[in-house]
C-alpha cells in the first residue's frame, strides 16, 4: 500500500495514549483527510488479515474530497480513479445560489460515496466550455447534473434550477439502475471519449 499511495503518510501505533487522542478503542485503520480535517476509520474484525483490494478501495475512495473541483490539473486524476461513475454540477461558482446548492450537493454525494465521484464544473470559467459542450449543455441550460460511466461512455444530464439531495439521489439511482432520460438516443448521438 505505502508504495501504490506514495503521496500517502503511513504509520502504526499501538501507543495507548496515541490511540486514546484519536479516539481509537479497537484495532482499526484510520484515514485522516487533511482537506476537511476528517478521520475515518475502517474498523473490522479482520484488519490484520485484510485483502490489500479492500484496503486499496478504501483509501482512493476516501482520499477524495466529498467533491472535487474539475480543472485541468484535476482532470487527468478523475480519469484513472477506480471509481467509474462521475457525476458533475455544472454551476457557476459566481451564482447567489452557489454557496447553498454545493451544501446540499455535499450531502448527496455523502450518501454515494465510493460508488460515484462527485464534480464541480464551474461554469464561469472559459477552459469548462469544453467538458459543457461534451454532454452537449446550453448556457441556458444551467445549472446542471451530468453523469457519465467512464467504462462504457454513457451519460446523460438534467438541467436543473435548484440542487436537491432529493434529486441528485433520483437521477444517481436512476442511472445506476440502467435508466437514461434520453431513451431514445441514437448511437449517433453518443460523444466518443476525449480527454477533457
Amino acid at each position: 500500500m505505502v508504495q501504490k499511495f506514495q503521496d500517502v503518510s503511513f504509520g502504526i501505533s499501538n501507543n495507548s495514549e496515541v490511540l486514546a487522542h484519536y479516539n481509537i478503542t479497537r484495532n482499526s485503520i484510520s484515514l485522516f483527510r487533511l482537506v476537511d480535517n476528517e478521520q475515518l476509520k475502517l474498523e473490522d474484525e479482520e484488519v490484520e488479515n485484510m485483502e490489500a483490494a479492500k484496503l486499496s478501495l478504501f483509501i482512493e475512495t476516501n482520499s477524495l474530497r466529498l467533491v472535487t473541483e474539475y480543472n485541468p490539473m484535476t482532470g487527468f486524476g478523475l480519469f484513472n480513479t477506480m471509481i467509474e461513475i462521475h457525476l458533475l454540477l455544472v454551476i457557476s461558482k459566481a451564482s447567489p445560489e452557489y454557496a447553498e446548492n454545493m451544501n446540499r450537493y455535499r450531502k448527496a454525494a455523502r450518501l454515494f460515496q465510493g460508488k460515484i465521484l462527485f464534480v464541480l464544473v464551474d461554469s464561469g470559467m472559459k477552459e469548462n466550455e469544453k467538458v459543457i459542450s461534451f454532454f452537449k449543455l446550453k448556457k441556458s441550460q444551467l445549472p446542471a447534473l451530468a453523469i457519465y460511466r467512464t467504462l462504457d461512455d454513457q451519460w446523460d444530464t438534467l438541467p436543473i434550477t435548484e440542487v436537491t439531495v432529493e434529486h441528485v439521489k433520483s437521477f444517481c439511482d436512476g442511472f445506476l439502475e440502467g435508466k437514461l432520460l434520453r431513451e431514445n438516443r441514437t448511437s449517433e448521438e453518443k460523444t466518443p471519449k476525449v480527454e477533457l
